[in-house]
């Protein structure tokens, strides 16, 4: 009995380790692992702190939102999710998906920019659970590739205009769309605090110099620094001390006005307690729902790219998983929602981390910066944090994108320039509905019109291929087409009358063979049309014959009579069912010869 229980416990914790993906590959973790590790997290820590309060700015948040998006949400992720290398926090995408939520529905609840955030959130994080348990995570791919980067071009330049109030010193209101902001930005220009400008503008030259020229600079100086991620990435932290401790020293705030991203609370995140109000809840579902597909996507794209690289593989369900429980943990710690960030994971990846304890590291030192370092935050220029920001989505911008869409796939690239157009024109949310619908749109439109070509025998071969571009045999009172779509209730009726007109066009025709290779699926309204057509064709002493049909198809036809009341046969290959109805006798009393076509 106690050998039994034994096995029932190993048995239970196996299944619960798969969950904590974290155990696994902590086993065999050694000293040189984790000095990796260390390092990594050490720099991927330096371009945290900046980003995280930049971000949380840029959604209306405070600073500390950014910050403790990277305490429990990163830590829960580091536990659950598959990948090693993804670093999850606070992103500009979503930043900006989330100011426009709080732009549309904060003003309705008292201006509770907070509350809004937490919100979304916690429905975000419940649609990817809900995602995960019901085995749904397809539906986020509904965003398909020229949606994203049409979103993610209009989404910079909407990131950017909503920066030039802070860099320029010109009041507008937070909760004002970003296109609104910048008219208010042109009105008001002559008004503009030079102070502030000069900082908007010294940091943009700081951020780029350090790019440039930082990485040669040390090397000259420190050779054994020479290619150091950390020496890379260091311009936007260098940029916040300076920034920071001119403002402190000159007393700009007070003597010419420089806006400062103020007080920000230090120690832990507490325990928060969203907002109790169904109406809110339900006015936030869709942008909540949208924001957990972009992070979803994003991440995933993000995480995949990376462990491609390493020669492994990230599991859908666990990132859904993942991703949902850090996004409940960011409801309830009062920070942003959280995704998988490009700029820090891909950092991370080239800093040598080797397993996501590097995140970790990353936690430890944001809590440390919680603890001792918030008083300098109190005299950080929102126009440096506005810097930060343009630099960070600068990189994003990728109009050559939907020019190579165009080329290769016209209705992709329609796809992508109308959702950024929609984006800029009417908001986040309205432009990637558009785009998804649009992209169905052009699915369906593709599959109601499937190719459909009369197939013949190539030479002595087993193989066939479409007439019209291929000399093959044919026989004039055969006519075998091939289906090139699944047959469903969008397509089945084009698939009908385009059959008939081919036999009608093949005038000795007196068996119909339907190839069925390319289809995967077959609805109610597809088994309906074949009987249908079935029952024309015999009408007209026409036998209707099917092959190569795939074993899921045949289930569902096998669940309908067709199959007893079919004119014809079912054949397991095209070849098969040639050579059975090239000699096979017809009326009138014989078939004609075999023709080259």
């Amino acid at each position: 009995m106690a050998d039994e229980s034994t096995a029932v416990n190993t048995d239970r914790d196996s299944g619960w380790r798969t969950h904590v993906p974290l155990l696994g590959v902590l086993r065999g973790y050694d000293r040189t692992v984790f000095s990796s590790d260390l390092t990594a997290g050490l720099i991927v820590a330096v371009i945290s702190v900046p980003q995280a309060v930049a971000y949380a700015y840029l959604a209306g948040l405070p600073p500390s939102a950014g910050l403790y998006a990277c305490l429990v949400p990163m830590v829960l992720y580091t536990l659950l999710g598959s990948s090693r290398h993804l670093v999850v926090g606070p992103t500009a995408v979503a930043a900006l998906m989330v100011a426009a939520a709080i732009g549309a529905h904060a003003p309705d609840y008292g201006g509770d920019h907070l509350g809004v955030a937490t919100v979304i959130c916690l429905e975000a994080g419940l649609f990817l659970l809900l995602l995960r348990l019901t085995q749904m995570g397809g539906v986020v791919h509904l965003l398909s590739h020229p949606v994203i980067t049409g979103f993610v071009n209009a989404a910079a330049i909407l990131i950017i205009v909503s920066q030039l109030s802070a860099f320029t010193g010109i009041a507008a209101e937070r909760d004002d769309l970003p296109i609104a902001a910048l008219f208010t930005v042109f009105q008001n220009f002559p008004s503009f605090n030079g102070v502030t400008l000069v900082f908007g503008v010294g940091s943009l030259l700081l951020l780029w110099a350090a790019a440039r020229y930082g990485p040669r600079l040390v090397g000259w100086a420190w050779p054994r620094l020479a290619g150091s991620p950390f020496v890379a990435q260091a311009g936007p932290l260098l940029t916040l001390l300076a920034a920071t401790l001119l403002v402190a020293v000159l007393d700009l705030d007070a003597s010419f006005g420089v806006a400062t991203a103020g007080q920000v609370p230090d120690g832990l995140p507490e325990f928060t307690l969203p907002p109790f109000s169904p109406l809110m809840w339900l006015a936030l579902m869709p942008s909540s729902a949208m924001i957990a597909a972009v992070a979803f996507v994003e991440s995933y794209t993000i995480g995949t790219s990376l462990a491609n690289r390493e020669h492994t593989r990230l599991d859908s369900g666990q990132e859904l998983l993942a991703l949902g429980a850090a996004n409940l943990a960011a409801g309830f710690s009062g920070a942003t929602p959280v995704a998988g960030s490009f700029s820090r994971s891909s950092l991370n990846y080239q800093s040598g981390a080797r397993t996501p304890v590097s995140s970790l590291v990353c936690a430890a030192v944001i809590l440390l910066t919680l603890l001792f370092l918030t008083p300098l935050f109190a005299d950080l220029p929102q126009a440096t944090l506005a810097a930060i920001v343009i630099v960070s989505v600068v990189g994003l911008i990728d109009f050559g994108a939907i020019s190579r869409h165009w080329k290769l796939y016209r209705e992709d690239g329609v796809t992508g320039v109308v959702t950024l157009g929609t984006v800029l024109a009417l908001g986040v949310e309205t432009g990637l509905i558009a785009g998804a619908l649009l992209s169905i749109a052009f699915f369906v439109r593709r599959s109601s019109r499937p190719h459909i070509a009369v197939v013949g025998r190539i030479g002595e071969s087993e193989s066939f291929r479409a007439a019209r571009r291929h000399e093959v045999e044919t026989h004039d009172h055969v006519t075998a087409v091939r289906v090139d779509e699944n047959i469903y209730f969008a397509n089945a009726n084009h698939i009908e009358s385009k059959l008939h007109r081919l036999i009608a066009r093949r005038a000795g025709t007196h068996h119909v063979l339907v190839v069925c290779s390319a289809v995967n699926v077959i609805d109610v309204s597809g088994v309906e049309m074949l009987a249908r057509l079935n029952d024309n064709l015999a009408q007209k002493g026409i036998k209707l014959h099917l092959s190569d049909v795939k074993w899921p198809v045949m289930a569902q036809l096998k669940r309908s009579k067709l199959p007893d009341e079919l004119s014809g046969r079912i054949f397991f290959t095209t070849d098969e069912a040639m050579n059975a109805l090239a000699d096979e006798p017809c009326e009138p009393s014989a078939c004609p010869r075999a023709a080259r076509r």
